[in-house]
């Protein structure tokens, strides 16, 4: 079993909602630089040819050991986490626009008629569904987007020029440290992607998380950072990100983004705020479990949770898993050693 290490520190806490719903919205201060988008829409994948068909090149799989007690404690660069960057060609919004009537679906799957409730492991919904459904092209909503692996669908956010933040449980592992391949669309929209793709190129990962199920030790673990082929993060901007600390539990701090399978079938990313995390209190805050009810279906996995330090966003877990009483997001020191590592070694 593992000991409690005392990792447990108190660190400034993020904005509450209402302090986030005061903040002023701004517009680009400068254009869009010449030739960027260009160059994200029309760049192609690497790819490979497997018995005379072609697909796209997976990631090398690079395993960085969870931290120690030591350097948990004592890693100034962990400590500080890593800075958001808003690029001055974009704007700057603090909620979601909501998808405009026009381009409105009805509901791709009415989740009580598919799953009837109550029924064991599928309350991921409680009370009144908070989740909307939003189309923005503003900072910090235009750095989220769509996952897509071999495995089927999940979410993800950028937290670096070309780093993006999933879970561990939508890559699709392979042997000789070696993944299946991977794509992002940020801000994918009914099938646009205003960005372009990128596809993946290496993963760094703390733990091999196998679905369907999700082990306790495998929900302290459940993310990585995967290297994209293209800097989509200079077009989007990204989030920075910051060690979770148990001394936030229970704040309404927290904001999410995620593709459902339930109200969009995956074609469009829905947004909810105000949500409160409870970090496991037996696990160190170097990695940890955080349940949580905020509302989820499954293809909302490795969509970001951040909060709001003077203005800007930081993310401090993704969604990882759910039972029939909580839902839980993953996080802690181990996920920003894990940005720092990949962004210092793959820029």
């Amino acid at each position: 079993m593992e000991e409690h290490l005392e990792l447990s520190r108190e660190f400034p806490a993020p904005s509450l909602q209402e302090a986030v719903l005061k903040l002023k919205s701004r517009k680009a201060s400068a254009r869009l630089p010449a030739g960027l988008s260009e160059k994200l829409l029309s760049q192609a994948p690497a790819m490979i040819e497997v018995d005379g068909r072609s697909y796209p090149r997976g990631t090398e799989a690079v395993e960085i050991k969870s931290l120690s007690k030591s350097a948990a404690l004592s890693d100034k660069g962990i400590e500080a986490g890593t800075e958001a960057f808003i690029p001055e060609h974009v704007d700057v919004e603090f909620t979601a626009r909501l998808e405009p009537a026009s381009l409105r679906r009805p509901k791709f799957i009415e989740r009580l008629d598919y799953l009837p409730e109550p029924q064991a492991g599928t309350k991921t919904i409680f009370g009144a569904d908070g989740r909307r459904v939003f189309y923005s092209n503003a900072y910090p909503w235009r750095c989220n987007g769509r996952v897509e692996s071999p495995l089927g669908n999940g979410s993800g956010v950028m937290v670096g020029p070309r780093h993006l933040l999933t879970c561990s449980h939508v890559i699709d592992w392979r042997p000789n440290n070696t993944t299946g391949w991977l794509k992002f669309t940020p801000m994918y929209y009914n099938g646009s992607a205003p960005y372009g793709t990128a596809y993946g190129v290496r993963t760094y990962f703390k733990v091999k998380v196998t679905p369907p199920t999700i082990d306790s030790n495998e929900a302290k673990f459940d993310y990585v950072v995967v290297v994209l082929d293209r800097n989509v993060g200079n077009a989007t901007g990204w989030l920075g990100t910051k060690s979770y600390s148990d001394s936030w539990d229970g704040g309404a701090y927290w904001t999410h983004v995620g593709y459902p399978g339930d109200l969009t079938g995956g074609q469009r990313p829905i947004w909810q705020d105000g949500i409160a995390l409870d970090g496991d209190f037996w696990s160190p805050d170097s990695h940890e479990s955080m349940s949580h009810r905020g509302d989820v279906w499954p293809g909302q996995s490795g969509g970001a949770f951040w909060g709001y330090w003077d203005g800007q966003p930081y993310a401090v877990a993704v969604q990882s898993a759910h039972n029939a009483s909580n839902n839980f997001a993953s996080g802690g020191s181990d996920l920003v050693d894990l940005v720092i590592r990949a962004r210092n070694e793959h820029p």
